[in-house]
């Protein structure tokens, strides 16, 4: 019969944490590395890259703008707003520095960002990604964000013509 000391039992302990450590850095490292895809993607007008980071029934969630469902639709999405932030040079940045959680096969990411026109920043705001583990890969299954900045205040109405003289 072989004998377990108590200080077996920790080293024992030490090696299985060590190995659930590697585990999640290489999956925090991961889920970090689609933000840094996805920014690059959209700056390079690339929306097929971009959009094969999500799963088939994903959402993104847009601010000031409606939910866009599946992998196709979110394909188009940023295909349009790459093509209309690149005609306007606008670069968008992400702070490296970001929050990573996981849970099993489930995970976030959060952080802030900035766009750029000409080197100047015309918006900051903040983004919260959630993905899931899937054959090995981790997947976006919901997107968002949204600006620091209150949105612009709508434009005033134009004046009423003045009534004909009688």
């Amino acid at each position: 019969m072989i004998r377990f000391t108590s200080s077996s039992w920790l080293a024992a302990g030490l090696v299985a944490f060590a190995g659930f450590a590697h585990a999640a850095g290489a999956d925090e490292a991961a889920i970090r590395a689609q933000s840094t895809t996805w920014i690059k993607a959209f700056n390079a007008g690339d929306a097929r890259t971009a959009a094969s980071l999500y799963t088939e029934d994903a959402i993104l969630l847009p601010p000031g703008a409606p939910g866009v469902k599946g992998r196709a639709a979110i394909e188009a999405f940023i295909a349009r707003e790459s093509a209309g932030a690149r005609a306007g040079g606008a670069v968008f940045n992400a702070n490296p520095k970001t929050d990573v959680g996981i849970s099993g096969s489930m995970g976030w990411e959060s952080g802030t960002y900035t766009v750029t026109v000409k080197g100047a920043v015309v918006e900051a705001g903040k983004f919260l990604s959630v993905s899931r583990k899937k054959g090995g890969k981790w997947l976006y299954i919901r997107d968002m964000w949204n600006a620091d900045a209150p949105p612009p205040a709508p434009a005033p109405a134009p004046a009423a013509a003045p009534a004909p003289k009688k």
